[in-house]
């Protein structure tokens, strides 16, 4: 058993599958969760883009969320196309619906997918398109580098993530009853999320270890002012225990 009480952040099903592998390796957490999501309204136009599918030279799926809605409104009839995901996590959604998904073999980040020598012979080609299924913003970095590398970038954004609703106060006050030395976030929006929530005591919450999953996200909690800040380079469960296992147990 280790010494480390950590606060999760992600989705409630997300999180609960993360906090039973920290508990089997002998890690507290408990969670709080900050990103909700909700599915857009299914368009015309969304339909348009699914039933067009074999214009793209590949497909960028950037979370599960993305993965399940997208399946959800496929046919068996899919294009034979290159499909990527950010992590193995995505992957498998897909992969459950009998597509071949290539992810980076490590770091579950926009740097590491850009790395990949199957995304790069895809869009290799003259008038390259890819197409990324997203939730509302995110992942401008994996745009931006598709678009230096001369193919051009369409999204379609299938669902949008809030804060859940939550009492003023109440991420200190958990911090507090559970003796929590760390915080786990998963996104950039995240972090967002958790310093909204922080609200006044933000510079208290600032100071404890904040576990991200790239260099992305560990510039903007540096930005905002915290103190601790440790990049998992990756948002997997296995990336998150090597970054814990690594860091020492502050004392508070």
């Amino acid at each position: 058993m280790t010494e480390w009480r950590v606060l999760l952040t992600r989705p409630a099903e997300e999180s609960m599958a993360l906090a039973a592998t920290l508990s089997d390796a002998g890690v507290f957490s408990s969670s709080l969760p900050l990103l909700d999501i909700e599915p857009l309204p299914v368009t015309p136009e969304q339909q348009a883009v699914f039933h067009d599918l074999s214009r793209y030279c590949a497909v960028i799926v950037v979370s599960k969320p993305a993965a399940r809605l997208a399946v959800a409104q496929l046919d068996r009839a899919w294009p034979q196309l290159p499909w990527f995901s950010v992590g193995a996590a995505t992957a498998q959604v897909l992969a459950d619906h009998g597509l071949t998904v290539h992810y980076p073999p490590t770091g579950d980040d926009s740097e590491a997918l850009l790395q990949l020598p199957a995304l790069r012979e895809a869009i290799a080609r003259p008038d390259a398109q890819v197409l990324i299924l997203r939730g509302e913003g995110g992942r401008e970095l994996l745009a931006e580098r598709l678009r230096e590398q001369g193919a051009s970038v369409d999204y379609l954004e299938l669902y949008r993530r809030f804060l859940p609703a939550y009492d003023a106060g109440v991420l200190m006050q958990r911090i507090q009853l559970e003796r929590l030395n760390g915080l786990v976030v998963s996104s950039g929006q995240g972090f967002l999320h958790l310093q909204a929530l922080a609200g006044a005591d933000w510079p208290q919450v600032a100071q404890l270890p904040l576990f991200v999953p790239s260099p992305r996200v560990h510039e903007m909690a540096r930005a905002a002012g915290a103190e601790k800040v440790v990049d998992c380079r990756g948002a997997s469960a296995a990336a998150l225990l090597v970054a814990i296992r690594s860091y020492t147990v502050p004392t508070l």
